[in-house]
């Protein structure tokens, strides 16, 4: 489900479950996880993440896993420590990142995406509730309009409009992003750490107040949820009540 391949100091981690569109389970975390931490233990001096087939990742599987115990505590857990890892990552955004997917894209510090691919969060077609991290990091990088677009609208967002923006940095393919990461994994490390230690230090860290933990938990908690659930296994529009 996850390969990784090395070329001089850069290590590429792909994600391997075309036929699933990449969606993400517990073994595919756990085994990016894993990934992640090889290649820094290997001195990776750069690291591209991608996806194999058409699609980046359509996010969590939603035929079972993401409605776990623990999984959704899994997958933060992951975003965060691909976030912290102490060398550049590299998102080349192959086709749709969508969800988790678009997750683990922000988690990166920088995006190369294919011309026709798109991000996208539609959490609020599936009645999930999303972590403070997320929202927070959506507005740092495509800003305040566009990220109530993407979460309150659903509105996908094109390559174009990304790289407009700067949530994509370049447009190209995975070999653009890998050209970049060799050219990137000669420049002096320690310079680079220090960059991502102050750029992801933007706030979406901090501790949300209260009463938006509550907020987030009590979708997770609805029967909307459990609606969205059943609405995908019978193959028809959820009914949500707010509930």
């Amino acid at each position: 489900m996850i390969e990784s391949s090395a070329v001089g100091a850069v290590t590429t981690i792909e994600l391997v479950r075309p036929e699933k569109r990449n969606a993400l389970n517990r073994e595919m975390v756990q085994a990016l996880s894993v990934a992640f931490t090889e290649a820094v233990e290997a001195e990776a001096r750069a690291i591209v993440l991608t996806g194999r087939g058409e699609v980046f990742s359509a996010g969590a599987d939603l035929s079972g896993p993401v409605y776990e115990h623990g999984f959704i505590e899994q997958l933060v857990a992951l975003v965060e420590q691909i976030e912290t890892t102490p060398v550049p990552v590299i998102a080349a955004l192959n086709g749709a990142a969508l969800g988790a997917g678009l997750q683990l894209a922000m988690a990166a510090d920088l995006r190369v995406m294919d011309p026709a691919a798109l991000a996208g969060i539609p959490a609020a077609k599936i009645g999930v509730g999303l972590d403070e991290w997320t929202i927070r990091r959506l507005a740092s990088l495509v800003g305040g309009g566009q990220a109530r677009g993407m979460l309150i609208g659903c509105d996908p967002l094109s390559a174009d409009r990304a790289h407009t923006l700067g949530f994509a940095n370049r447009i190209g393919d995975l070999a653009e992003a890998q050209h970049w990461a060799a050219t990137i994994a000669g420049y002096a490390p320690l310079t680079l750490r220090h960059y991502k230690l102050v750029l992801t230090g933007d706030g979406a860290r901090d501790v949300p107040p209260a009463e938006r933990e509550q907020a987030m938990r009590a979708a997770w908690l609805s029967d909307d949820l459990q609606e969205a659930r059943a609405a995908r296994n019978e193959k028809r529009a959820p009914k949500f009540t707010g509930r």
